[in-house]
């Protein structure tokens, strides 16, 4: 992470007036008028689904986020808890409840409170009360830590084995925490004619760079970054995580974050390589989002159908991504019940026509859910499944007109390439959305 040290003096918290950040509008303007235009296609799509949809989209978005911006840190965080406590919160079923531990409750708490009120000014009161949930006994690592306050010593952030540390960055003195992050929630609660995507960048730059707690800092300033983003997009809404794509491009992000705290002020590269990195957040959100919609369309259609509760779960898991083919097999085991019962179960589905046979006639059925009634497979042609970096992606032409580039899950993939899964199969699990919306 040290190439970029050779040449720079200084930190930047060094220079006088260090918090005059500038950047090249020039450089900056076409990757903000991109994403901007991505954020406002995806709020689009979202405005027509009913509440509890969009409640559970925006779960699955904060569970990846808590998950990930933890994980950047290096603690490791149960995502069946964090999603358990999400959808508890926000008064959402979610079928795959995991009692989540008072530690995962209070990471959650402080998530939900800066995102749900994402228009209350910040104080030093709030922060310091945020800090102390991830450390509720004031430890970090087995050492205790001063948790609810500023930090009172002096902070390296340091890399490397004992004997051969290498130091990246040397944050303020602790004297001047206090004046410094007063000029930062100043700052924060104003408003300014700047685009709240460069202020999110600034924000999470300008926090980690003052380093104002002992431990913490990175996971509060992707906080303050999200909670200005927030007030960009004047939504409590969280649909997209940008802490999963920080996960993704760690090393990219020390890098430029070291060199820029080395740097004259000049924000430039650090503010395009945030707008790169939510540009990617934003291609997983669409994902999370098809799903969404297609499990939508699939209730829609299929609302009025006299179910029991053990096939409305049973359709929910395989709906919301549980990896598995649909058989008499499997769904007796994630019910815990008989093959009889669960022959039952999808012989009733099947003559409901809420799924249908892979194959009809095979001697060991597989099933696939029914999401339409469009003529689906007449939509799309030039159909390709391919493998990038371990991640398999579906390509098609869509009415010959709109290119479709989605990423499917592995099995899914695979069974499609063995001819052990229909195309139309394919294409409904994960293209409905793109049938009704042109009906």
């Amino acid at each position: 992470m040290s190439q970029y040290l050779m040449g720079y003096s200084m930190y930047i918290h060094e220079r006088k007036d260090w918090t005059d950040f500038r950047w090249d509008a020039n450089k900056v303007s076409l990757p903000l008028e991109h994403v901007s235009r991505r954020l406002g296609i995806l709020y689009g799509r979202l405005a027509n689904l009913g509440l509890d949809s969009k409640l559970k989209t925006m779960a699955e978005s904060l569970t990846y986020e808590v998950v990930y911006s933890s994980e950047i840190e290096g603690v490791r965080l149960n995502a069946d808890q964090v999603r358990s406590s999400i959808a508890r919160k926000l008064g959402i079923e979610n079928v795959r409840y995991t009692a989540p531990s008072h530690y995962v409750d209070g990471v959650v708490n402080v998530m939900l409170d800066a995102v749900e009120h994402y228009d209350r000014p910040i104080t030093k009161e709030l922060i310091c009360g945020w800090q102390s949930a991830f450390f509720p006994a004031g430890f970090s690592e087995g050492t205790s830590i001063e948790t609810g306050k500023y930090r009172t010593h002096e902070e390296n952030i340091v890399s490397g084995m004992f004997g051969r540390e290498k130091v990246h960055y040397v944050a303020p003195s602790p004297d001047r925490v206090e004046g410094e992050m007063e000029k930062f929630i100043t700052w924060f609660n104003s408003e300014q004619p700047v685009s709240c995507l460069i202020r999110s960048a600034i924000a999470h730059f300008w926090f980690v760079s003052i380093h104002p707690f002992e431990d913490g800092n990175g996971r509060m300033a992707r906080i303050l970054s999200d909670m200005m983003l927030a007030r960009g997009d004047q939504n409590r809404f969280r649909y997209y995580s940008v802490s999963m794509a920080i996960n993704k491009d760690k090393n990219h992000y020390y890098d430029i974050l070291e060199k820029t705290q080395h740097g004259d002020g000049d924000l430039t590269e650090w503010i395009l390589w945030y707008l790169k990195t939510i540009d990617a957040a934003l291609d997983f959100s669409e994902n999370n989002v098809n799903m969404v919609l297609n499990k939508s369309i699939f209730w829609q259609r299929n609302s009025k159908k006299a179910l029991n509760q053990r096939q409305s779960q049973t359709l929910n898991m395989f709906l919301d991504g549980y990896e598995s083919k649909i058989t008499t097999k499997t769904w007796a085991a994630l019910n815990k019940c008989s093959k009889d019962t669960a022959l039952r179960d999808l012989q009733d589905l099947l003559d409901k026509d809420v799924v249908r046979e892979d194959f009809p006639g095979a001697k060991r059925p597989s099933y696939s859910l029914v999401y339409t009634d469009a003529p689906i497979i007449s939509m799309f042609k030039d159909v390709s499944v391919s493998n990038e970096e371990g991640k398999y992606d579906l390509k098609a032409l869509f009415r010959n007109t709109s290119v479709v580039h989605l990423r499917i899950q592995s099995l899914d993939a695979d069974r499609y390439q063995r001819g052990d899964l229909p195309l139309e199969n394919l294409l409904e699990k994960y293209c409905s959305y793109l049938a009704v919306e042109t009906l």
